[in-house]
């Protein structure tokens, strides 16, 4: 069994290396998980030699077959209980993160199965993000940022690239949620902010908010 601490440099990685298929630098999983290269570089090469992470000296690191499983399974974990805690327990979506953090680290596979035929199988968690299946896959959706979306378009929004609490709670304060029809009625070239409808609401966003807004085009 994993520790705490090694399941959550696995979570790291499975994230990081959607984006870095040769392999992700210390220098990254250290950032992401705000510890020292130096802490980062010992836990590869103890994951390392438990067969989960393929680790090169300064190339970077994937995880293994095995290892990519493990993690997909910890991820699917912290998505399904953020469901429960927002569809069962009514939480909103900026409060469940740091209680999945916790929640994620139970080992109980038959709770995990039950977990989600009682929240009837989701395929995404409340920040619009994909759940893997038990067997690790993940069903992805077609999905672009709002930024890249031009003036008329009509489109949908599907997730959060960036689901931190205080941009989560921004949304909130907007009355902005997943499944929000967006209009964007102007563009300002010089910065990429954009004038949009929101629900029938116009609203100025920035290019740091649009950059954070997955949409699927109507």
């Amino acid at each position: 069994m994993l520790t705490s601490s090694e399941e959550n440099y696995m979570k790291a990685l499975f994230y990081l290396q959607q984006k870095a298929s040769k392999g992700v630098s210390t220098s990254a999983l250290a950032q992401r998980l705000d510890t020292k290269p130096s802490s980062a570089t010992d836990m590869l090469q103890k994951l390392s030699e438990k067969g989960l992470v393929d680790y090169v000296k300064y190339k970077g690191a994937l995880l293994s077959t095995d290892g990519y499983q493990l993690a997909a399974h910890v991820v699917r974990k912290h998505r399904l209980w953020e469901v429960f805690l927002v569809k069962t327990l009514g939480f909103s979506w900026d409060q469940v993160h740091d209680i999945a953090e916790q929640l994620e680290h139970v080992h109980a596979p038959l709770l995990v199965e039950k977990l989600d035929a009682f929240l009837g199988h989701p395929r995404r968690d409340p920040h619009g993000d994909p759940i893997p299946d038990k067997n690790g896959q993940i069903h992805q959706v077609e999905k672009a940022l709002l930024s890249t979306q031009q003036n008329d378009q009509e489109s949908i929004l599907v997730s959060i690239k960036d689901a931190n609490d205080d941009f989560l709670k921004y949304l909130n304060q907007k009355n902005i949620s997943l499944g929000a029809f967006i209009k964007v009625i102007a563009l300002e070239p010089f910065d990429g902010s954009m004038t949009v409808e929101v629900n029938h609401e116009t609203h100025y966003f920035s290019s740091t908010i649009t950059n954070n807004l997955y949409v699927q085009s109507l």
